[in-house]
């Protein structure tokens, strides 16, 4: 009877850990892999054509995913619609013009450039022209004035002395 006690409970906390593994699994939702594979189109280049289409989606709910890689229900919405609207024929421009004419264009990623988004798009290059030329002009002031009067001949006296030192 001895040691009978230690294998109780080292089989016991086995069973206890594979109980909660299988519990993980079961329960973990079926949701957290984004495209689901009822929405997979049977053809392998259309399924392509959407899933590029979808990385370029911005997910409304989420915000800085795309919809090929949100959870969220709208998400999965878009993604059929996508589907839907390639299935009927349609071309990746009008699938995104179609998507765009009812979410706008902040639905779009990477977003296109037009008059409305000029700003958007020149900013970063004014902000970079703007700033080399504030150190131009910085750099330019600063070469342009003196370095300091000259020493009296008391000063440069004292100077000597004390690098002698």
């Amino acid at each position: 009877m001895r040691g009978g006690g230690v294998r109780c409970a080292h089989s016991a906390s086995h069973v206890l850990s594979r109980l909660l593994v299988a519990l993980f699994i079961l329960f973990t939702p079926l949701s957290a892999f984004a495209v689901n594979p009822d929405e997979v189109l049977a053809d392998p280049v259309l399924e392509v054509r959407a899933r590029t289409l979808s990385a370029e989606l911005r997910c409304m709910v989420c915000q800085n995913q795309s919809i090929d890689d949100s959870n969220a229900e709208l998400a999965k919405d878009l993604r059929l619609l996508v589907r839907e609207r390639i299935k009927d024929g349609d071309s990746d421009e009008e699938v995104l013009n179609y998507i765009v004419s009812r979410y706008g264009e902040f639905v779009l990623l990477k977003p296109r450039f037009s008059m409305k988004t000029v700003l958007l798009w020149g900013a970063p290059a004014l902000l970079v022209l703007a700033g080399g030329l504030s150190l131009l002009v910085f750099a330019r002031k600063r070469a342009g004035k003196p370095t300091g009067s000259k020493l009296t001949a008391e000063e440069q006296a004292r100077l000597n002395e004390l690098l002698k030192k």
